[in-house]
């Protein structure tokens, strides 16, 4: 089988076992008087420059195979249906076997006027990285970092030195915006200040908590390394990890987004946009295109009516919504010595 469609087969036999996912270790306080109307309620954000009509869009999944072709035809369809942007997956399939390039250029052929990142490893070529971008015509790149799934690969780099510097060369090179993202182990405060300083448009910090790229190549695996499937931090501590950032880049949550309020949360921690793969994979491949752009509709109606009870217009007014941890959060944040400057945790 395809390695394209092992990693989709086995993101879907890996759903039903549930991750730690530390959104539910977080609380907003409720105040009586919203103050707020439902028509009023902006679910737009500007993402590197990019104006984007939802908070949320359709995150990199897939391409390079017969398969997922269909799948990527059927995001985009979707994306198309309900005003989204969408990411692909990784083009390096394409770039290596040029038969694969029409499965990630459907995207761009259903989606003529929407807004498509490419996405590429964080080594890609100035020349690779660059084909990329033609093949979908893309708005922006994604640099993807995943060295722990490399390493349980069984096809994997094992290689991961000049990732920095070959980031910055393409920064000054690229004419489109960069974003480095993560595939499901999240960020420290440590990667996120190295991306800062790479002037990188964004971050997609892409916790723990989702797809489990560890415990998939584990099972392609030969030798799997059981012990490295609960790597990384969660989606919601990377959050943390990054508060003394978030005026310094456009951050992106992803991993383990599973609802609304989980975005909203995510946007309140800091984030400017949500990046959503394996739910709506998920809806697609089990009830189709039409139910799953009933589901996003019905989101953007839960996303509203939560903003509202909040007493939040847009995604700045959620920025000072008072939170409440658990104390095991709480704990590991003070540990890692975070700073909670830039969140009302009362008010």
């Amino acid at each position: 089988m395809n390695r394209k469609d092992e990693h989709i087969k086995y993101a879907m036999d890996t759903k039903k076992s549930k991750g730690a996912n530390d959104f539910d270790k977080i609380r907003f306080i409720h105040h009586g008087f919203s103050e707020q109307s439902v028509s009023e309620i902006d679910l737009s954000t500007h993402l590197m420059g990019i104006q984007l009509n939802t908070f949320f869009y359709i995150n990199a999944m897939t391409g390079g195979s017969e398969w997922t072709a269909n799948i990527n035809r059927d995001l985009a369809t979707i994306a198309s249906r309900t005003n989204l942007a969408m990411a692909t997956g990784s083009l390096s399939a394409a770039i290596k076997d040029s038969t694969f390039a029409p499965s990630f250029r459907v995207v761009r052929d259903i989606l003529p006027q929407g807004i498509v990142f490419a996405n590429m490893q964080a080594s890609a070529s100035y020349t690779n990285a660059q084909k990329a971008i033609d093949i979908v015509k893309a708005n922006a790149l994604q640099l993807h970092i995943n060295h722990p799934q490399e390493l349980l690969m069984l096809e994997g780099d094992r290689d991961f030195k000049g990732w920095i510097e070959n980031v910055a060369e393409l920064v000054k090179t690229i004419k489109l915006p960069i974003m480095i993202k993560e595939v499901g182990f999240g960020m420290s405060k440590e990667t996120i200040e190295q991306c800062v300083n790479l002037s990188v448009a964004a971050i997609d910090i892409s916790g723990r908590g989702g797809t489990n790229f560890a415990l998939i190549e584990n099972i392609r695996s030969i030798y799997p390394m059981s012990c490295m499937e609960d790597w990384g931090q969660s989606t919601v501590l990377s959050l943390l990890e990054a508060q003394d950032f978030v005026d310094k880049i456009d951050i992106v949550a992803s991993g383990g987004i599973r609802h609304p309020l989980d975005m909203i949360k995510s946007l309140a921690l800091g984030a400017k946009a949500v990046g959503i793969s394996g739910t709506i994979l998920h809806s697609l491949l089990e009830v189709g295109i039409d139910a799953t752009v009933d589901m996003i509709e019905r989101w953007k109606m839960e996303c509203t009516y939560i903003m509202t009870a909040l007493g939040a217009k847009n995604i700045q007014e959620l920025r000072r919504c008072a939170m409440i941890f658990d104390d095991s959060l709480y704990s590991v944040a003070k540990q890692r010595n975070l700073s909670f400057e830039h969140i009302p945790l009362r008010r």
